[in-house]
């Protein structure tokens, strides 16, 4: 995901702000995985691959399979 932050122009502003929130969480999720996760981490997911859909296949795919394996992990 940090390669596609890296390209991401100056002018998707919303996109960064969603991939660094993302970034975050993840992260957080993986240095602590017994952390109690809410629904605004799945929300965020889900807010971030309506807004990659069309220009970004690729993190849109990655980001669907983050959601399906923190779903699968009961998050």
């Amino acid at each position: 995901m940090q390669g596609e932050l890296d390209q991401m122009g100056p002018q998707d502003v919303k996109g960064r702000e969603l991939l660094e929130n993302i970034t975050a969480d993840i992260n957080s999720l993986l240095q602590d995985p017994n952390i109690q996760t809410d629904e605004s981490v799945l929300k965020s997911l889900q807010d971030s691959i309506d807004h990659f859909n069309i220009e970004h296949p690729k993190l849109t795919m990655a980001l669907s399979e983050i959601m399906s394996i923190l779903s699968n992990a009961g998050i």
